[in-house]
């Protein structure tokens, strides 16, 4: 691929991206340590390596957003340990293919997306909400999204209600018991904790109320 002139759509998903990576870098301890609770205790750390493989793609070597997350997606599922890579990977990845090429980037066409993305994950983890995983942050990040799409909404304005959601879902998390992963072992030890794929997925949703307009 050569230079592509820069689409002013690649560059603010590229903001965003840059946002969160910057983000998870600074959370990485703080991610870890809530998996160490009740999972493997790298969340964090295998995200942090996912962002900075993110961060190093040049964005004007993409055509579109769609192209672009591709390669987003493709790159997590080679970086990203655990279940969170492919995870991850599979919502960029579905997200690139449900946005379309020649349209800007609105409510409707990122929810359209993000819808695509949450679908991915639920298929590829067999996860639903309720399950304390990062489905219980994401499901009313897009549900919010497609509500204020229906209402003709401006992004901004929509995305920092889908956060307000993406940080309900993931507080309630810790009153669920682990149906899904590592958790799930613990039964219902479980109980009382924090889902680390329920925050991380809360401060992309976050990035985005940052920086897409």
């Amino acid at each position: 691929m050569g230079n592509l002139m820069g689409d002013e759509r690649v560059t603010k998903v590229a903001a965003w991206l840059h946002d969160y990576a910057d983000t998870i870098t600074e959370h990485s301890q703080e991610l870890t340590d809530l998996d160490r609770e009740i999972g493997d205790a790298d969340h964090g750390f295998n995200m942090e390596r996912g962002v900075k493989a993110i961060a190093a793609l040049d964005p004007a070597q993409f055509a579109d957003p769609g192209a672009y997350l591709k390669k987003v997606g493709m790159t997590l599922v080679s970086t990203v340990g655990g279940a969170a890579g492919p995870l991850y990977g599979t919502l960029f990845l579905r997200m690139a293919t449900a946005l379309p090429t020649d349209t800007a980037l609105t409510t409707a066409t990122f929810a359209k997306a993000l819808r695509a993305g949450l679908e991915g994950v639920t298929q590829r983890g067999k996860s639903a909400v309720g399950d304390k995983t990062m489905v219980d942050a994401l499901a009313p990040a897009v549900e919010r999204l497609e509500a204020d799409a229906a209402a003709g909404d401006k992004l901004a304005n929509a995305l920092k209600h889908a956060s307000t959601a993406a940080q309900q879902g993931r507080d309630a998390t810790v009153d669920l018991v682990a149906r899904r992963g590592r958790a799930s072992y613990l039964g219902e030890r479980s109980k009382g904790h924090l889902d680390p794929g329920a925050a991380s997925l809360t401060m992309l949703i976050e990035s985005a109320a940052r920086t897409l307009s």
